[in-house]
């Protein structure tokens, strides 16, 4: 049910690429509570993706940009000002790759040369997103920006790889650009760190079916699907978040607060 939490909002989503993406179930869910959306994504993504499916269902255009060049955001940010004929109310940031990861390198014996790429993508480009729309002044006041992270940013997974530390420092730029964000625009930047959750772009994490069933036995209200952190991102997106800021905010059924589950301790005691 929807009760246009968003009407009159508009904004860009990055990072779509099919259904099961949570960028895709945010727009979704973006355009049932009345915003309006620019989508974009990679050019190499949209040439992989559907992006362009969900584009026709929700009556946006796509533009091509990647988030790691400036010339790209600036072109990006220009066009979404003139279409919605004003500024932006909302930006979500839903952005990340590990070469290493995609290429099986262990954490202990990383390739340093995709390591930087992928920190410039799943985390630098967080800053250059910010910095842009800062410079150009086109986020409304009280707009909302929110990047997607993960708990592999404060507690050790293996199988995550560099993405961990891209996470963590995806968090810490929300946190320090937040400031100025806040003092000088009032626009407010948070980072939602999401249960485990089965999207393409994740589907490269070893063991993942394993750790999804483990993560859901230690939430005592189970995994977070990827419509429920759009929900929850409209909400971060809607007045009633107005003074929420500088946040990393746990959108993962309860995990993050769970040392042991006792149905973790059954699964593991000796027969």
């Amino acid at each position: 049910m929807s009760h246009k939490l968003l009407a009159g909002k508009k904004g860009i989503i990055f990072g779509a690429l099919d259904s099961q993406s949570i960028a895709w179930n945010t727009a979704q869910s973006i355009f049932n509570e009345g915003g309006e959306i620019v989508l974009t994504n990679a050019p190499v993504a949209l040439r992989m993706g559907s992006i362009k499916d969900l584009a026709s269902s929700i009556n946006s255009p796509v533009i091509a940009a990647d988030a790691t060049s400036i010339d790209d955001l600036e072109n990006l940010i220009d066009f979404a000002i003139s279409h919605f004929g004003g500024k932006l109310d909302f930006v979500l940031h839903s952005i990340g790759m590990s070469v290493n990861l995609r290429k099986g390198k262990e954490y202990t014996d990383l390739n340093y040369d995709w390591m930087t790429k992928g920190w410039d993508i799943s985390a630098v480009s967080f800053h250059k997103l910010l910095q842009t729309l800062y410079k150009k002044d086109a986020m409304n006041p009280w707009g909302s920006i929110v990047a997607l992270s993960y708990i592999a940013a404060q507690r050790t997974f293996p199988n995550y790889n560099d993405m961990a530390d891209n996470k963590a420092y995806l968090e810490s730029i929300a946190r320090s650009f937040g400031y100025f964000m806040g003092k000088d625009k009032k626009v407010r930047v948070n980072t939602i760190s999401q249960s485990p959750t089965p999207t393409t772009a994740g589907q490269g994490v070893k063991g993942l079916d394993q750790f999804l069933k483990y993560a859901q036995k230690t939430s005592p209200l189970g995994n977070a699907s990827a419509k429920e952190c759009a929900d929850y991102t409209v909400m971060m997106f809607s007045d009633y978040t107005r003074k929420v800021t500088l946040q990393n905010l746990y959108h993962d059924g309860g995990f993050s607060s769970v040392g042991v589950s006792q149905e973790v301790i059954d699964s593991i005691q000796e027969k």
